[in-house]
């Protein structure tokens, strides 16, 4: 039988800690949720290693994945989550990142296109005792004005272009994170709205799943 607690902690040594992840916050948090309750259950023995981990998708015809543990810290580190801060998490998928950030004392609102994604991960989140996270189903591209603006987005995968709707629903000063550009040559960015317009900067060389939605648009040849 697996050691879960053993493998967290491995991962969270030699994983996160050795690549520049240094919040203690933020590696307390993964010591504390247990990232093989938010993965099917045949794969709960490698849930920690560190790659995308597939956790279904069938309902929007894209398979879907959990981010490698270390690239999603990079990115919760790069935004900056703060206690009190209101943050979404596009592409939630089964609400591992969620959990984490609720952990560092945010509120947030977990979208997810896919259905049965969004219900499993209402499930593992309550389960849990993340009662406080609000699931919400809707296409990841538009992100969730309703409920904006927000200090910080998370954005789960791999955008082709600048997702500027997503930019649009920061507070002044607010950070969106995500990983950009075409597989071979994508990297971590960091954004911020200034005077309505997306301002970027690259953080580090990065690979991750393209979310649905966020392919750029097929360019006109002659």
């Amino acid at each position: 039988m697996t050691d879960f607690a053993a493998a967290r902690a491995f991962m969270v040594q030699g994983q996160v800690r050795t690549n520049d992840v240094t919040d203690p916050l933020l590696t307390a948090a993964m010591l504390e949720v247990p990232r093989e309750r938010f993965v099917p259950p045949a794969n709960a023995d490698i849930a920690y290693l560190d790659r995308d981990m597939p956790v279904g998708g069938a309902d929007s015809g894209a398979v879907r994945y959990l981010l490698k543990p270390l690239l999603l810290a990079k990115l919760i580190q790069a935004a900056e989550i703060k206690p009190g801060d209101r943050v979404l998490d596009v592409g939630c998928a089964t609400g591992y990142a969620a959990a984490l950030l609720t952990q560092l004392g945010a509120t947030v609102l977990a979208l997810e296109e896919d259905p049965a994604l969004a219900r499993n991960a209402t499930a593992n989140l309550t389960g849990l005792g993340f009662t406080q996270v609000k699931v919400v189903t809707g296409p990841l591209r538009n992100g969730w004005a309703d409920a904006a603006p927000y200090d910080a987005i998370i954005v789960e995968g791999r955008t082709e272009n600048v997702p500027e709707e997503l930019v649009r629903q920061l507070v002044l000063g607010g950070r969106l994170v995500c990983v950009e550009g075409h597989s071979a040559a994508a990297k971590g960015m960091t954004y911020r709205c200034i005077n309505g317009e997306a301002s970027g900067w690259p953080l580090f060389e990065a690979a991750a799943p393209l979310l649905p939605g966020f392919a750029a648009p097929a360019a006109f040849v002659f």
